[in-house]
């Protein structure tokens, strides 16, 4: 018999000793509003079939955690790449990437998708989830599961198991249909209970259950701009050859990396000047843009953009000049309060908003302010001494999580103004069936600086991160429409380069606190990238904001 804790209720049991996690989920009677789908074994995540031989800490997962709505997402794609196989013999489906509260999908089948095509694939996975098909995983030999994924034309997936360097690697099949998951699946098709596919632009949406409110669907979000900057990214890794990580762990150990970090690089440059030549040549009704809003979420490297942006724009004749918004907070005794009475920093209304637009409207208006510094020793702001008037080659480069947030400046003409919204979307997918999370992008260069730069550790910058995250919906996702362009930081390469920094810092985190978890799944994930070296990355690099060596002062 073994001792098992249930985090869930705070009780001990004896169960047999090879039980499953769903016999023990069963034995403590949780009886969870919507059920498990994934439990963390010693702060591991695993699949509810998992079986236990030691005594052991559990705690079950439903989707309104991260992870458990993974193992959903995963497990409901896998029915959905099922549905396909059988509907279209000759055809194929991709996971592409998140948009619009959902999950962008392409159907390829040589030619149009229809609406009758929908209809079908939705009626043949609704048929799979009714006859509760259990997901059996098996674990043989990497050359074996590679044979068996190439004999299938599932090249994708070859390629990443041939790099992946580990002797033994696992699969899943779904009745006679096999693929790979790098992580937990639920027991069988029945415990998808909420789900729809519907046609979207050129592919399919694959919508899934709120967070929130497991009962209903998430509301689809307009997301043209942001469905556009993946889709082009998406074509040129199509022109360089690389779309999975396994295309770029074989060019890597063909020797091309440095080929792939100049031609990232300079697409990288090539669109901020593109950006910078667009705001210089903008002149609606006689008037220029005066303000340049950026504005994307945590570890976004905003502030990298920023000043390439500006030595772009400096080429095209104009004179940037940089205003923090961070100097526009109201005195720390005025910040508003959150929900469990702490200080909100990243609120709205921790900036003085009256004062900040008067200030903006004087300087549009050809007058002249003396610029505030705020005193982060003593949580007051002071005025700085600096006087500033703009000039006619002037421009104002304001950088900051609201910079596009309407509230921020309503009185000032949308002539005069152009927003740009700055994130890390990555692109490359792990193989054809799953992708990359763009907050895991975001994490990994976040813990990297967060330790090498404010001394943080690993697990303090994870355990941070939902807050961060919450704030990053309220506050930032909303207004990412509002952008006259989107920028893209992530670098097809990125992934690679970071694993040889990050992964020292992820091993430090102890497995007895909670977040070893992630810890554990970032590791786990970094695995499949062969490294690559930072020496051939230039001093102005975005990602130099966060390794260290950047020819910009921060």
């Amino acid at each position: 018999m073994l001792q098992i804790y249930c985090k869930n209720n705070n009780s001990t049991r004896e169960f047999p000793e090879g039980s499953s996690l769903l016999d023990i989920y069963n034995g403590f009677n949780l009886a969870m509003p919507y059920g498990p789908v994934s439990a963390k074994v010693n702060n591991k995540v695993e699949s509810l079939d998992f079986r236990v031989y030691y005594n052991k800490d559990i705690e079950f997962l439903d989707i309104t955690s991260s992870s458990g709505m993974r193992t959903y997402v995963r497990s409901l794609f896998f029915i959905l790449v099922k549905a396909v196989e059988e509907l279209y013999p000759q055809g194929s489906i991709s996971l592409e990437h998140p948009i619009s509260k959902g999950y962008f999908c392409k159907l390829h089948i040589d030619r149009t998708i229809g609406l009758d095509d929908v209809q079908r694939i939705k009626q043949k996975m609704q048929e799979i989830i009714a006859a509760d098909i259990p997901y059996t995983r098996t674990e043989s030999h990497t050359e074996e599961v590679v044979r068996l994924f190439e004999k299938r034309g599932m090249m994708d997936k070859a390629r990443l198991l041939d790099t992946y360097g580990q002797l033994y690697s696992y699969y899943y099949q779904l009745g006679d249909t096999v693929d790979c998951y790098y992580s937990s699946l639920v027991p069988s098709t029945g415990y998808i209970r909420l789900f729809d596919i519907v046609k979207y632009y050129d592919g399919l949406l694959l919508r899934i259950p709120s967070r929130e409110n497991p009962t209903k669907l998430e509301e689809v979000v307009k997301q043209e701009k942001m469905l556009e900057v993946f889709q082009e990214y998406h074509r040129w890794n199509q022109i360089l050859g690389i779309s999975t990580v396994g295309d770029l762990n074989v060019a890597c150990n063909e020797g091309h990396a440095t080929d792939l970090i100049n031609v990232s690089e300079a697409l990288q440059e090539k669109k901020i000047a593109q950006i910078a030549d667009e705001i210089t040549h903008r002149d609606q009704d006689g008037k220029r843009v005066k303000l340049v809003l950026i504005s994307g979420p945590s570890s976004s490297g905003k502030t990298t953009f920023s000043k390439r942006l500006s030595i772009q724009l400096m080429t095209n004749g104009l004179k940037p000049y940089p205003i923090s918004l961070d100097d526009y907070f109201v005195n720390r005794n005025d910040t508003p309060l959150d929900e469990n009475g702490k200080h909100d920093f990243e609120s709205l209304y921790a900036v003085d908003l009256p004062f900040f637009e008067e200030q903006l409207s004087t300087l549009l208006n050809g007058g002249e302010v003396e610029l505030p510094r705020y005193n982060f020793t003593t949580g007051k702001r002071e005025m700085s001494g600096k006087k500033l008037r703009i000039d006619e080659h002037m421009i104002l480069i304001i950088e900051g999580i609201h910079a596009l947030n309407p509230a921020l400046t309503p009185h000032i003409p949308n002539e005069n103004k152009y927003k740009v919204y700055v994130s890390a979307l990555t692109t490359i997918l792990l193989d054809n069936h799953n992708y990359i999370p763009t907050t895991d992008n975001r994490l990994l260069r976040r813990i990297i600086r967060d330790y090498k730069y404010r001394n943080y550790s690993a697990e303090e910058t994870i355990a941070r991160w939902p807050s961060v995250r919450e704030g990053e919906e309220k506050w930032i996702f909303p207004y990412q429409e509002n952008a006259d362009a989107m920028f893209n930081s992530a670098l097809l390469f990125e992934l690679a380069v970071l694993k040889d920094y990050v992964e020292p810092v992820l091993r430090k985190v102890p497995n007895r606190c909670p977040e070893y978890s992630e810890a554990h799944r970032l590791l786990r994930f970094l695995n499949y990238f062969v490294s690559v070296q930072d020496k051939e990355l230039p001093p102005t690099s975005l990602l130099r904001e966060f390794l260290g060596g950047s020819s910009f002062q921060y």
